[in-house]
């Protein structure tokens, strides 16, 4: 029987520090923070609340603005505002869902009033991935080829 895995079993197997920074930090601060923290996305946060998430892909779309500096730009007026939330017992598969449906990257995840982690989509591919691995892999226990080859059908000789 499969045992699905939840959003917080996921964050106990990879690590749920979340990594936050503050909205009024430039592009170019905040570009070196994920670097030095190898991460593709942050927790943009004021005081005790998470108020965005700044990503990768956002400063892609930043950058074709012909007046942007990155060292005079602000962290609060590039972030994504809209941050996605589930809650920490929810399946994988349900989080899968969730990123393909909405079109998001990453998901912070809450336990009761509390957030505990996010997981990214790379987080997700890679825990679908290996949950499949194993099915593979208990599927091929249980159907040997030694199991098989007990059972060949033995032709009788005709006598002369």
């Amino acid at each position: 029987m499969d045992i699905l895995k939840t959003a917080e079993d996921l964050l106990n197997e990879k690590g749920s520090h979340i990594h936050t920074i503050g909205p009024d930090v430039s592009l170019a601060d905040a570009i070196t923070f994920m670097n030095d923290n190898n991460v593709g996305a942050v927790l943009v946060q004021d005081g005790a609340e998470y108020v965005g998430i700044w990503t990768e892909r956002d400063l892609l779309r930043s950058v074709t603005d012909k007046e942007f500096d990155v060292h005079a730009a602000m962290l609060r007026d590039h972030m994504q505002t809209k941050l996605i939330c589930v809650p920490h017992d929810e399946p994988l598969f349900s989080l899968i869902d969730k990123v393909l449906g909405l079109r998001v990257r990453h998901l912070l995840v809450k336990r009761g009033s509390q957030f505990i982690g996010l997981l990214s989509v790379g987080d997700l591919l890679r825990a679908a991935l290996q949950q499949r691995t194993e099915e593979l892999h208990r599927l091929q226990d249980i159907v040997k080829l030694e199991y098989y080859d007990e059972w060949r059908w033995q032709t009788k000789r005709k006598k002369r």
